[in-house]
């Protein structure tokens, strides 16, 4: 197994150490055809993008993609931000970037005050006590996920059920339904082997990312490679491996609406 493009990776736009140049070099060296610039969105409390920031981004990702030859896509991890789907990506925004990232994140700043309880104050309780949490909880987690794929472009939903617990089957059929892959993290093992295999057989998509916040990282494979094994997920549903590269919805979407 090759992996073919990185699609998540951070530089210090938000927290990541190394620059946007640095990360596209060590694709390079990897033999990778694309790497996705994807900082945290912008309503990470800590570490979010700042708008006025992207003309500075999308000028230093045009100069590495000239300089080291690798498609070098300027996107965004945005952040859920509410039990009705909203992310922290505009539609005002979307004209900036080139890919669509979105995941559940700590520290943010949600829409209203009931959606910071209900999507990460419960989850992450439950978490930190090493429970499972409540029924209502998951059916909540899973109705944000479902909305966020049904209402926004995304092409790549980040580290599913990593501390924000949802019925993953419900979410990948929906990603499957809406053309959003699901990534497999290579950063922290955020599904099990028999949990990927069930999500495959609603016949979603997947791609690997190292979800890299240094160069050294930038197409590591280790994790997903030690899950796939155990998983007997068919490589063949892994578009961006072996040569293969993504068909993302946001493309289209702008294409349309832009």
């Amino acid at each position: 197994m090759n992996l073919t493009a990185d699609y998540h990776t951070h530089t210090p736009y938000s927290h990541g150490k190394n620059t946007v140049w640095e990360n596209a070099k060590a694709a390079k060296a990897k033999g990778l055809k694309q790497i996705g610039i994807t900082d945290h969105g912008f309503n990470h409390l800590l570490f979010g993008l700042k708008r006025k920031k992207l003309s500075d981004l999308r000028a230093e990702i045009d100069d590495a993609e000239k300089i080291t030859g690798v498609k070098v896509l300027m996107g965004m991890e945005s952040n859920l931000i509410s039990v009705g789907g909203e992310t922290d990506m505009k539609e005002s925004d979307l004209q900036y970037f080139d890919l669509y990232l979105c995941g559940i994140h700590e520290v943010l700043k949600y829409k209203k005050l009931s959606d910071f309880y209900n999507i990460m104050v419960k989850n992450y309780a439950a978490y930190k006590l090493g429970r499972t949490p409540s029924n209502k909880t998951i059916e909540t987690t899973t109705r944000a996920y479902i909305n966020a794929v049904k209402n926004n472009p995304i092409d790549i939903l980040t580290h599913i059920n990593y501390k924000c617990y949802c019925n993953l089957e419900e979410v990948a059929k929906c990603c499957a339904d809406y053309g959003t892959y699901i990534e497999i993290n290579t950063k922290k093992r955020h599904v099990s082997a028999e949990e990927l295999y069930k999500m495959a057989a609603t016949g979603v998509r997947f791609v690997i990312d190292s979800d890299a916040h240094s160069a050294d990282r930038v197409g590591d494979t280790k994790i997903a490679e030690e899950i796939l094994k155990e998983s007997s997920v068919p490589l063949e549903q892994i578009d961006n491996i072996d040569g293969r590269l993504p068909k993302f919805r946001f493309q289209e979407y702008k294409a349309k609406k832009l």
